[in-house]
Parts: structure tokens; sequence; C-alpha cells
């Protein structure tokens, strides 16, 4: 013992010396922006951001949200994640001007924290249909009383305003940033005028987590780093926006006809096939009408109708008019941000039906046009006589650059301009001009 004695006091003191050499490790905090519809790609990527930081050992993970809604089932999977989470998860609503609505009020209220930035406002979480339409009243009863239960229940685990939030989806009620701090309980649990502020604002703070355990943040001297959507993700959330939507299912769909008009064009189909594809994927996020997607599809019918029936313009007028009606009709839902303006539909539906009407124009031309190939074409063409043909012979002429056996009923000589009267197979019948 006593020669082992030595040698552990000087590991001891190697170790302290070593620790003090190597400075500790800097917190880690991860940040991440999500801004627009609640929708599956928004959830996956708060999923894979949420795996990210309990993967890194991050104290803290901070989403800054901004969204106007979207889908419940998106929503529960977020709230999943969050409440699984080893990691705490902050929701902070900004920055100023900003709002976190419908689903977004539930996501901040199933976060370990919730701020808010001045300015800002949450809330109006009474639930609608996937397609915009409105529910019968004992459907829509069911249906705010099964996300009210649920939005108590993240309030009662989460120590908040069990009233206010139940009042938020039931009466669609909306709370600033200071009626939501300043409720008791209140809703949120700070203030602040950027992600940075709320660090330092919960540094040292305690936290309950949803399982009832506590954790305390140590934040002081933070690394920030960012999480940023991939480049996929990116363009489908940009795709999941109402006028975005709007412009991919008229392109697609005018893509598609082209095709059809001009067989074997390719592109036109290829893209439109593409835009309607992803046109489809946004209207699953988006509360649409279903009339309203009739009524367009109604109108590029009428439209292409135009080229066979003579309407004398009616039908074009009527496809017109099903086109603005189906367009305003398309996006159905109250807010604002998921609204199509007309200064979005009438540019698009004045333009595409100036599109389709042109090519019917061009296609009716086509068709007054004589055809100059096959039988149809030889008839009544200009030929030379090559030879002289007596009547009933046969001789040879040239026409369309082309040598023929001709016979005639008349005497021709060789150099006479003749006409093609009637095609028997190879052999022409013509006549003096």
């Amino acid at each position: 013992m006593r020669r082992i004695a030595p040698v552990v006091v000087i590991i001891v003191a190697a170790a302290a010396i070593i620790a003090r050499a190597v400075p500790d490790r800097a917190p880690i905090v991860e940040t991440a922006t999500v801004d627009g519809i609640i929708h599956p790609v928004t959830s996956e990527f708060m999923r894979k951001a949420i795996a990210k930081a309990d993967a890194e050992g991050a104290r803290l993970i901070v989403f800054t949200l901004r969204t106007p809604g979207g889908l419940l089932d998106s929503t529960r999977d977020i709230n999943n994640a969050i409440i699984a989470a080893r990691t705490p998860v902050a929701i902070f609503v900004g920055p100023s001007g900003n709002r976190a609505a419908s689903a977004g009020f539930l996501i901040t209220m199933a976060a370990d924290v919730a701020a808010m930035a001045p300015g800002t406002h949450i809330g109006a979480a009474h639930p609608v249909t996937g397609t915009g339409e409105k529910m019968d009243e004992v459907m829509s009863k069911k249906a705010a009383s099964d996300t009210a239960a649920y939005a108590r229940t993240l309030a009662t685990q989460r120590g908040r305003n069990v009233t206010l939030v139940e009042q938020a989806v039931i009466d669609s009620r909306s709370f600033t940033e200071q009626e939501a701090l300043k409720a008791s309980p209140p809703l949120i649990d700070f203030v602040a005028t950027d992600v940075a502020d709320l660090v330092r604002k919960l540094d040292g703070r305690t936290i309950r987590r949803f399982n009832g355990a506590s954790t305390t943040l140590a934040l002081a001297g933070a690394e920030m780093r960012t999480i940023e959507m991939t480049w996929a993700e990116r363009v489908l959330t940009a795709v999941a926006h109402p006028q975005i939507a709007y412009l991919l299912l008229t392109l697609g769909t005018l893509g598609l006809t082209i095709e059809l008009w001009s067989p074997g064009a390719i592109l036109p189909g290829v893209a439109g096939g593409l835009c309607l594809l992803l046109a489809f994927f946004a209207l699953q996020v988006l509360p649409v009408s279903y009339a309203g997607v009739l009524l367009i599809l109604f109108g590029f019918a009428l439209l292409i109708l135009e080229v066979k029936v003579a309407s004398h313009g009616l039908l074009a007028v009527g496809g017109i008019t099903s086109l603005l009606f189906g367009s305003l009709m398309l996006i159905d839902s109250p807010l604002p941000e998921m609204q199509i303006g007309l200064r979005t539909i009438l540019p698009i539906t004045l333009t595409l039906s100036a599109i389709i009407l042109f090519l019917v124009q061009l296609a009716m031309k086509a068709q007054r046009l004589a055809s100059i190939t096959g039988e149809s074409g030889m008839l009544h063409s200009t030929a030379e006589a090559l030879t002289s043909i007596e009547p009933g012979g046969v001789g040879r002429v040239s026409t369309h650059g082309e040598i023929w056996t001709a016979t005639s009923p008349e005497p021709i000589h060789a150099g006479d301009r003749v006409v093609v009267t009637s095609v028997k197979g190879l052999l022409l019948t013509v006549a003096k001009m």
C-alpha cells in the first residue's frame, strides 16, 4: 500500500493538471426555422432536427415558428417527437409581426419552453376538414372536442392555462404575447426579442419536462448551430403554397392539353405531368374545394371543345368563366395567407385562355387547309406532260417533283400543262388545263 499510494497521488495530480489545461466543451444550442404551413415535409424536418440535437448532445433546440396552421396529423407527429426528445425543445414565435395559429398553437403548447416576440400572436386552433369544406354540426363538435381534449392534455402537462387553451380551440380565440404571458397561469414562458435573447433568459433556468422531470439549462457561452432544410425539403415546402399549387395545376393541365393536340411533342407532356404531380401533392396539404378543381377542369374541357364544335365562341366564354370561378373557389379557408388573390387569378386565367384560344384558332385553320399529301393532295394539282398521250393511252407526266404514269381521255402533247383529275393506284388521269 505504501508503494501504491504515491502512484495514486501522481495520477490524481496529473488528471487535475490536464483538466485545468483542457477547457470544458461549450454547450450546444441547435436552432431551426419553420416558416409556412404545417404538413408532412415540415413534420419530417422538425423530427430530423430533434433527432440530430439528441445525437449531438445539445443542451437545447430552438424552433423559430411562424405559420398559419396546417394538418393535425402532422402536428401530432411533431408533438410526439417533442415529447419524446431527450433535448429540451423551445418554440419561439417570431420575429415581430408573425404568428403561430391553429396547428402552430398546438405545437407551441407542446414545447418545453414557449416564447414569443413582441408584436406576435398565437391561437385560433379550431379544426377544419382537410378539404376546407364546412362540417355538419355533429362532426364539427366531435372534431373540436377531440382537438380541445388534446390541447388540454398538453397544457396540463406543461402547467399552462388550460381554460385559455380550450377557448383557442373551441372559440378560435387568439392571444397577443402580453395576453399569453400575463394570463394566470400563463400560456407562454417568456417574451424575447430574438433567439439569442431567449437563450440568455433561459441560462440557469430550471424547466419541467413532459414526464415531470426537472432540468436546469446551463447555456452560458453556448455554441449556436443552425439546422437548415435540404434542397428537396425547401422545394416541397415552397410547392405547398396556395398560389404555387394553383399555378402548377393550371400549367400542368395546359401542358397535357398541348400534348394531346400534338402527340409526340414530349416536352409539354413531361412538363405538364410533373407540374400536375407537384400540384396534387400541394392540394393534399391545402384546404381545397373539389368543386373548384372540377370547375377548372371543366373550363379547360370547354376551351378544348371549341376546336370541335362550331359554337361561335360560346364554349370559349363558358370555359373562361368556369376557369375564373373555379380559381376563386379552389382554396376554401378563412385565413388570408391561404387565399389566392385576384391579382394572381386574373392574369393567369386570361393568359391561359388566350393561349388555348390561339391554339384552337391554329387548329381550325389547319382543318380548312387542303391536304398536300396522299391521294387528296394529288387531286387538282398541275403537271407537265413529258410524253405525248393518246386518248385512252398512257404516258408520263411530272408533278410534285416526281414522274408518274398518266392517262387521258383526250390527246396530250409533250410539254402541255395538264391537271390531275383522278388517282387510281399509281396511275393518274389528267386533262388539259
